[in-house]
Formats: C-alpha cells, sequence, structure tokens
C-alpha cells in the first residue's frame, strides 16, 4: 500500500514574502484558511481555530520555516485520531508570481479512511482558492 499524499501546485500574482504572510500571520490566514493565535514560527506550537465556533480545528508543530521558500508543520484534526501527518508548503519565485506547491503527507490509509481524504482535498481545494482570490484581489 502507498502512502496517501495530497499535492497541489498553483501561480499566484504575488510575491513569495507575499504569499508566506498568508502562510504563517494570523490576520492573513484568517482570510483563506483557519487563523491560529500566534504567527507559525519555527518550532513552535501551532493551533488553528474555527471563524464561528472558536474551536481548536488544527493542532501540531512547526518543523521548518524558511522565509520566503519553504514552511513545514504537523498536522493532526479530530478526525484524525491520533494519528499525525505533515503539512508542506514549497514557495517559488516565477517571472511575474509565486508558484506555491502544497504536499499533504502521512494521512490515514485504506478504505475506511478514504472519505476524509476526499474532505480534506476538497477542503484545501477551497481554501486556496479563497487564497488566491485574496491575493489576487489585493493585486489588483
Amino acid at each position: 500500500m502507498t502512502q496517501t499524499t495530497i499535492q497541489k501546485s498553483i501561480f499566484l500574482n504575488a510575491t513569495p514574502e507575499q504569499v508566506w504572510d498568508y502562510l504563517t500571520e494570523p490576520e492573513m490566514m484568517g482570510i483563506w484558511f483557519h487563523k491560529p493565535k500566534t504567527p507559525l514560527r519555527e518550532g513552535e506550537k501551532l493551533e488553528m481555530f474555527g471563524a464561528e465556533s472558536g474551536d481548536k480545528l488544527i493542532w501540531g508543530v512547526v518543523n521548518v520555516a524558511r522565509k520566503p521558500e519553504y514552511l513545514e508543520y504537523t498536522f493532526t484534526i479530530k478526525p484524525m485520531g491520533d494519528a499525525t501527518s505533515l503539512v508542506k508548503w514549497t514557495l517559488e519565485e516565477v517571472p511575474g508570481g509565486t508558484r506555491l506547491s502544497l504536499q499533504h503527507s502521512g494521512l490515514p490509509q485504506g478504505a475506511e479512511a478514504f472519505g476524509l481524504t476526499l474532505a480534506l482535498d476538497k477542503g484545501w481545494d477551497d481554501h486556496i482558492a479563497r487564497m488566491r482570490a485574496s491575493l489576487h484581489e489585493d493585486a489588483a
């Protein structure tokens, strides 16, 4: 059985530094994802909360934060139980903007976990689309 991994790559009309802020700063993250109470910094705890509920939705640890090119953190949500996955963001400057790549690996495997994988896959699509819309609106 192969490891379950979600991979996405998009192009953004923004500098790597601008995209980095969307990945690490609470106010910017709240626009497109779940808002942490503190910025994402290497070696620190990661906790993201629901906008309406205030409930802790995601938790982990920021393993690597190399501004503005690479961010990696562990990622757990309640449906995963005690399982921990790994989220890696790679930012690459390209003519006119940034190529942003996501790799979310270490997801639960097997037919019983496939519904969770589908939900996370769709969730990343939705979140990344909101990031793109906000960044491109700011660039207009």
